[in-house]
Formats: C-alpha cells, structure tokens, sequence
C-alpha cells in the first residue's frame, strides 16, 4: 500500500530542495525513498529534502528543546543520495519559507524564528534579500589536506573548516581554473575527511573588497549531493576561509557568488565567540502529491 505525501519545491539561489510537514513525526523516510524523491529523473528531483516535523517529535529534537525551548519545528535534512546531514544553509531559508507559507509559523520584522538541527539551533530573521540565518560558532578543524579535482592540473591545499557541518576549501588562481573545474567527479582529499566533506572552490575578486565587503566566487561538490548551484555553509565557509588568508585588516562582510546568484555573508561578535551568518533569497516554487 503506497503513502501519499504533499510535497513543496523551493530553492535558494538554485540550491533545490523537497519538503514535506510531518509534524508528529508519523513518516520517517528511508535512505532509498528520499533518494527516489531527490532522483532527477525519476523522482521530483533535489539536491535535498527536508522535513519539517516538531522537535518534539524527533529523538534529534530533545537537544534543540534544551537549547531553546522556542526551537518547535526541526530540520530533518536529508541528502540527495538519502545520507543525513547536519545542516544546511540555503536549506534553513527555505525551510523558514515553507513554514511561513504553510500556516506552521509566523515570523515578522526584527523577530526571530530558532529553528532546531543536527547542528544545534538556527536562528532566522527576515532580510533585504529574504531570509538571514545565524549559523553560530565556527571553527577551523586544523585539517590542511591535498584536493584533486578532475581538470585541475595539481593538486592543491585545502583548508577545513566547521560550520555545523565538515567543509574544506581552495583556492584558485583565476576564474578559468573555476570554470574548467569538472565538478561531476568527487574531489579527492588526502587524507580523506572521516566523516567525509563539502568541498569548495574560491576565487577572489580583483579587487578583493570593495566599499568594505568583500567578493569572491565559488563552485562547490556538495557530500551526498554532488555539484550544487550554491552550498549556503559552503558560502560561509568560503568567505570564512578567504578572510583567514587574507589577514588582518580583511572585511567581516562578504558577497559571495555561486552559479545560482550571490549570497552573502557577515561575521559578528556574540557572548560565546564569533558568530557567522548567511542572507540570500528563498523561493517556493510548486507544490504537488507524491505517492511512495
């Protein structure tokens, strides 16, 4: 006997997403079943799915609740292939989006919505572009790895970044060595990240900065996903990663361009230690029935 679902289709700057409200927690998909939603072709097609189902109706959930008892709805986020991720970026845009749009909550200017992940609790607020989400602490892990990528004539350094979720980033030289960059083969990390790792490619902006934010460029091979229009943490990471090359004097505001749009990025202080946060847009696109 087949299981019906209603289903929504949105995107952030191109990251394509398929959610679903599960409130109670009565449907928890198998690996295989988000991978056939998520198929391209035979399925409705998405480099995610996301279910929104209330924290306390999620064993993940109890954590967010302790976190922040305001924290009702969580992020079930899923990969493309079905594997679970811990955050993502473009996803929680959207995510708030589909909240808003189906009646499941209310956010108004200068309010705040938290929203529970695997990641600990998101907050997200309304912005010029859309939606903007306070990622919260990050860190560099202390991994310098060696990145191959089909059509990258050598290897190059990485460096490995935490955002809730494992990024590694490199830079390029130009924006040929971007563009010629075959992102449909997984880079190759030596060593390779335990857990595995969202690996991005940066090009600055010449100049780097200007009006006092700076711009950069970036391709990403999204862990369980592939190639992505954009990758919101991979953004962050990004900007993150070109600051921290860059030295002192270097912006806390960056403008980050990705084959789906721009993105962009501010690193702030806060009680525990910096905080970094994304902005960019959050499109619903067509809702429909999905038979399992």
């Amino acid at each position: 006997m087949s299981t019906a679902i209603r289903f929504t289709k949105g995107h952030g700057t191109g990251n394509d997403f398929v959610l679903f409200a599960d409130p109670d927690g009565e449907l928890d998909l198998t690996p295989a079943q988000v991978a056939a939603i998520a198929d391209r072709h035979l399925g409705v097609g998405g480099d995610g799915v996301l279910r929104a189902v209330r924290s306390r109706s999620i064993p993940e959930g109890g954590a967010a609740l302790a976190e922040d008892p305001d924290a009702e709805w969580f992020m079930d986020y899923r990969n493309a292939d079905g594997s679970i991720a811990e955050m993502c970026g473009n996803g929680i845009r959207v995510f708030t989006r589909f909240l808003l749009e189906e009646g499941l909550a209310t956010l108004d200017d200068g309010e705040t919505l938290p929203v529970g992940t695997r990641a600990g609790v998101k907050d997200v607020q309304l912005s010029r572009s859309g939606f903007q989400a306070d990622l919260g602490r990050w860190r560099l892990d202390g991994s310098e790895p060696l990145v191959r990528a089909k059509n990258l004539h050598a290897a190059r350094p990485g460096l490995g970044i935490r955002v809730g979720n494992p990024h590694v980033v490199v830079a390029l030289a130009s924006d040929e060595e971007l563009d010629a960059l075959d992102l449909g083969y997984l880079p190759v990390l030596e060593p390779e990240a335990p857990d595995g790792a969202n690996v991005e490619f940066v090009v600055p902006a010449d100049p780097l900065v200007v009006d006092g934010v700076g711009r950069i460029r970036m391709r990403v091979h999204e862990r369980g996903s592939g190639e992505t229009l954009s990758c919101g943490t991979g953004a962050v990471a990004a900007a993150l990663a070109t600051r921290h090359w860059a030295g002192a004097g270097a912006p806390d505001q960056w403008r980050v361009e990705v084959p789906g749009g721009v993105v962009g990025v501010r690193m702030f202080p806060a009680e525990d230690g910096e905080h970094v946060a994304l902005s960019g847009p959050a499109e619903l696109v067509y809702t429909g029935d999905l038979a399992l």
